[in-house]
């Protein structure tokens, strides 16, 4: 029986525990620049073995949403030092999450001069918040030529060093919730006739082609990716579950020949077990399985032949300590979802801990 809190060792990733902070957006990076607060936030969950930062924008075109970090410029690389710094005196790894928002987002969430792109011209339904003026339509993407999309991998190899500037383990990319890399992947919204769209393996030359880029860049133990399966989010339809299938079984073949760290992967009701088993067949190095986990679940996942770790995301959010309260079988804060993405501590670093007993 594997145990959480237990060290966990695989393919030289080396983590105190099993236990994964997942990578939630908090929209506290004022003016895109990882700050003080943000330090703070993530140093008081450095109970988790792994934590994997919110999306980070690897250029500015990828800055879709209000306040959320970059690592493209030398004061965020600052700034994330700081939380990098945090995180280690804790004892705990920590990799950044790099997400390109492609067609989900709007001008008004953009630096001067950057472009809402996207693999297709077809903009995303529904809406998104902005500061200049509450929610808004999302904006019409610029479509990607053969060489922005080069643009878009150099620019992710970039920032991946960078990231090691900032002091992070790794990095993890982010191709799962409807963001740039799945809307590659997707057949509904990437209508491309070019190398990068039309047939499974190339709407996926994508993601190969970054995955070697940065493992070439700064060591294959150190890069991560998230997928999302049958997933629908970002405005994302559905295709024949066969051809999803395929996919993402090509990607973890493929993955595993260029042998990255690990791919973690975003659970839902749609995405079948068959399909979990055949990235496990398909794929030796660390799996990570998220979503809807209790510290129960997340047990049985581990034990139950695909999960590698577990990886937690609102119950981390509202729990800095959640090692603990797993360790002390203790009730755990339910979140506020009022101050999900609001700016300030409120609801981000004023969560409260059990009280730990004296030690005489």
């Amino acid at each position: 029986m594997i145990d959480i809190l237990s060290p966990y060792h695989k393919k030289g990733l080396h983590f105190k525990n099993h236990l994964e902070m997942a990578p939630m957006t908090r929209s506290r990076a004022i003016d895109n620049l990882p700050n003080d607060l943000m330090a703070e936030y993530y140093g008081q969950r450095s109970g988790a073995g792994l934590i994997v930062t919110e999306g980070t924008a690897p250029m500015p075109e990828g800055l879709g949403y209000p306040r959320i970090p970059g690592i493209f410029s030398p004061a965020q690389v600052g700034g994330w030092k700081k939380t990098t710094d945090a995180v280690h005196a804790g004892g705990s790894k920590i990799f950044v999450q790099l997400m390109h928002t492609g067609r989900i987002g709007h001008y008004d969430n953009l630096p001067e001069g950057a472009r809402l792109v996207g693999v297709s011209a077809i903009k995303a339904a529904g809406e998104i918040f902005t500061d200049t003026a509450g929610m808004q339509e999302h904006s019409i993407p610029a479509v990607l030529t053969a060489e922005g999309v080069e643009g878009v991998i150099e620019g992710h190899v970039q920032a991946a060093r960078k990231a090691m500037e900032a002091g992070f383990d790794g990095v993890e990319l982010h191709g799962a919730n409807g963001y740039l890399i799945e809307q590659f992947l997707n057949p509904n919204i990437n209508t491309r006739t070019d190398a990068y769209g039309g047939s499974v393996h190339a709407r996926s030359k994508i993601v190969i082609e970054l995955a070697k880029g940065i493992a070439a860049a700064i060591g294959r133990e150190r890069v991560g990716i998230r997928f999302s399966p049958f997933n629908t989010l970002g405005d994302l339809k559905p295709y024949a579950a066969e051809e999803v299938h395929a996919t993402y079984v090509y990607l973890a073949e493929e993955l595993e020949r260029i042998g990255i760290a690990y791919m973690h992967i975003a659970v839902n009701p749609s995405l079948p077990r068959t399909t979990l088993e055949a990235l496990r067949a398909a794929f030796s190095g660390t799996i990570i399985l998220c979503n809807g986990l209790t510290p129960e679940k997340a047990v049985n996942a581990l034990n139950g032949g695909i999960a590698d770790l577990v990886a937690f995301g609102r119950n981390f959010l509202a729990n800095p300590d959640l090692d603990k309260r797993i360790a002390a079988n203790a009730p755990l804060n339910p979140p506020d979802f009022a101050t999900l993405y609001t700016p300030g501590p409120k609801g981000y670093v004023d969560y409260p801990v059990i009280e730990q007993p004296v030690v005489v």
